[in-house]
């Protein structure tokens, strides 16, 4: 109750304008009372656009009142400021192993209400009235406590970290730019972290354009299960439907055939699950550095911020799952339509075809996860013995008894041999349907150009 009596007390001598306590407090004409830097500062923004006015009850005054402070008032205010809400316990208070301390408090220190990025120390609230009653402290900058003040100090020169060396991706003090960083790029903190907060959005476009990819992928993979389910089920359903009319013999294939589709069912359900584990677990992993990117783009401490964003700017590694390629949805129908084929035969016939039924059926296989070769490792697992034909094998393969490759032989280089060229041949220029006349004129022609030039050469010596 006493308590709640002062806070009632707290709300009645507050300016509501500044919404604290009343500082030097005056009263205006029409009963309510501001502080007198408050209402000083509302009515000179209004001076020249309309009458003066009470923010509260909107009543004008012309001309603009005299102030004058409120002794009374102020009197009360003061005595109000010492007796004070009564201490809060001392859970709420002080300090404990998860919280920032006071860096001013004795003996048993008080949780931190701020940290200062100047003067690179954490207050409570008591320790943290000077910075909002002194103009010394107005340019100070405050931030929710942090435990990383002393990053910001330069182990070199104990000063304070206020650039950033973009040549060696460093933040720095100013005694670091004319000393070893002396010549770098070297911008303030503030704008390499304008810099890199454009490269983090990105980073977040990046990683939520992916989560939602993922979660299209996931959707896709829910389907593809539930579809893997039916289609199986019917193909049960059809094949014992099937198998029924047969005799006993065929009732032993019929538990066979329910035995391997159902195997098959739980392996590519089983893969399909995996995948989408994978890719929910990815999602988890996404959404927790999305969110402490997003943490982070929010603190005000530029070094926490440019100290952080290396570690968490690193690409995350990615599920194999960039293309996930769903076969036609036949899924088990082949197998059923084996099954059926084979319906009206005989025992003989079933036992030679046997074999077949499981294989079409084993040949189930919903996803294609499996990467696009691109090392010689990937390659020869598709590598098959070839044997060379060779009267059409190229002229620079040698090749063995068993007509394998045996040696591939290096490109000669060609040497011109020039010679007086032969009257052209008379040859039958259809031979298998191919007009060679053509060709054999324009190589002849190139011979008698060559021969041409090396006489013209000779004889200009």
């Amino acid at each position: 109750m006493a308590q709640k009596g002062f806070e009632l007390d707290r709300e009645t001598f507050s300016c509501s304008i500044c919404l604290d306590l009343l500082k030097d407090p005056v009263a205006i004409p029409c009963g309510h009372s501001y502080c007198m830097n408050c209402i000083q500062s509302y009515w000179d923004e209004e001076d020249g656009k309309k009458p003066h006015s009470c923010p509260q009850c909107r009543q004008a005054f012309t001309p603009r009142p005299v102030l004058g402070k409120n002794t009374m008032l102020a009197a009360l205010v003061e005595e109000l400021k010492k007796t004070g809400p009564p201490p809060a316990s001392a859970d709420l208070c002080f300090a404990g192993p998860e919280d920032e301390a006071c860096d001013f408090c004795s003996g048993r220190k008080l949780k931190a209400l701020k940290s200062c990025l100047v003067c690179l120390a954490s207050y409570c609230e008591k320790h943290l009235q000077p910075h909002y009653d002194s103009p010394k402290f107005a340019k100070h900058k405050l931030v929710e406590p942090s435990r990383s003040l002393q990053e910001n100090i330069c182990s070199r020169h104990d000063e304070v970290m206020k650039l950033f060396c973009r040549t060696d991706q460093q933040c720095i003090c100013y005694l670091c730019s004319v000393d070893e960083h002396k010549g770098h790029d070297a911008v303030s903190a503030a704008a390499e972290r304008t810099e890199k907060h454009k490269e983090l959005e990105e980073s977040r476009q990046n990683i939520q354009q992916r989560i939602q990819d993922r979660e299209k992928e996931v959707k896709l993979l829910q389907q593809e299960a539930e579809a893997i389910n039916r289609s199986a089920d019917k193909a049960v359903e059809d094949s014992e439907e099937m198998f029924s009319e047969l005799i006993r013999v065929m009732e032993k294939r019929s538990s066979d055939v329910k035995q391997q589709v159902r195997s098959q069912q739980e392996s590519e359900a089983s893969r399909v699950k995996e995948l989408q584990e994978k890719l929910e677990h990815e999602i988890a992993e996404l959404q927790r550095k999305d969110a402490d990117l997003n943490r982070l783009s929010h603190t005000e401490d530029h070094i926490e911020f440019l100290h952080k964003y290396p570690s968490l700017s690193q690409p995350t590694e990615s599920a194999d799952s960039s293309s996930i390629n769903i076969r036609p949805l036949r899924y088990f129908e082949d197998g059923t339509a084996a099954v059926a084929a084979v319906r009206d035969k005989l025992q003989d016939v079933l036992r030679k075809k046997w074999a077949d039924v499981l294989l079409t059926v084993s040949r189930v296989d919903v996803l294609l996860t499996k990467p696009q070769p691109k090392t010689r490792t990937d390659f020869l697992v598709c590598s098959r013995e070839i044997a060379m034909d060779s009267n059409t094998a190229n002229t620079r393969l040698l090749l063995s008894e068993g007509k394998k490759i045996k040696e591939i032989r290096k490109k000669r280089k060609k040497h011109f041999v020039i010679t007086q060229p032969d009257p052209l041949p008379v040859l039958n220029s259809q031979v298998e349907g191919v007009d060679w006349m053509p060709s054999l004129r324009r190589g002849v022609e190139r011979e008698r150009n060559v021969s041409q030039m090396l006489d013209l050469f000779l004889s200009s010596d």
